[in-house]
């Protein structure tokens, strides 16, 4: 589904402070599973998956998606890609505070015009789908962790992604909800949905929903997973 090809990143080209983030890297993802990135901090995860996910451009070297190459589309055609292809879960959530549950999760899905009736009872439905549905008058910052995690993936499905990326999801969360999130990420796998989690937490990457660990170290990949 996702092909990364000779792909190189690096910051601050040419400066005093340049880093190479990813060394010539070639990757694919393989639709309809879950894919672990994992390695230790700086290993370039986080990196990898902004560019697997459309949210940066590589250096050099080619992205396909979907048999189509979108590394020099213009920015207006890679955002679209990334409100109609990925739904984004990150470490620290992201979650806008000041205004409530509902309208957090109904955010993403603004700029594609969908009436806003229809937004709000589908924003609903998958507060209910995750025993939120008490909470969407309720301001953000009155969630626990769980539950903010459960609003953070309710706010990546409400576009109706064909991808989850996830980032560190499980880096603030105990050991009970870590497991309750996999569980959340096996139900989408079970639905056809393609799942990229970058994480350095071993309930993750040993969970039993993970169908491919790709070990990391300095930017370059040591062991892909391949099966």
């Amino acid at each position: 589904m996702i092909e990364l090809q000779n792909i190189r990143k690096v910051f601050n080209e040419g400066r005093p402070n340049e880093y190479i983030a990813l060394h010539d890297l070639s990757l694919s993802i393989a639709a309809h599973q879950v894919t672990a990135l994992t390695g230790p901090s700086g290993s370039g995860k986080t990196t990898l998956l902004s560019l697997l996910g459309c949210m940066a451009r590589p250096t050099a070297g080619r992205i396909m998606l979907q048999g189509r190459e979108i590394t020099s589309l213009p920015e207006r055609f890679l955002t679209d890609i990334r409100r109609k292809t990925f739904g984004f879960i990150f470490q620290q959530f992201n979650l806008l505070g000041g205004i409530s549950v509902i309208e957090n999760v109904m955010l993403p899905a603004y700029p594609l015009g969908e009436p806003f009736s229809t937004l709000k009872q589908e924003a609903l439905g998958l507060l209910e789908m995750f025993n939120l549905a008490h909470k969407a008058a309720a301001k953000v910052e009155w969630l626990s962790g769980g539950e903010a995690q459960r609003a953070a993936i309710a706010r990546a499905l409400v576009n109706h992604p064909e991808v989850i990326i996830a980032d560190e999801p499980t880096a603030h969360l105990d050991t009970k909800l870590s497991r309750e999130f996999m569980d959340i990420m096996g139900d989408f796998k079970a639905q056809g949905k393609t799942i990229l989690i970058a994480s350095h937490d071993p309930l993750v990457h040993e969970s039993e929903v993970v169908d491919r660990v790709v070990r990391m170290r300095d930017g370059r990949i040591i062991d892909s997973g391949a099966i």
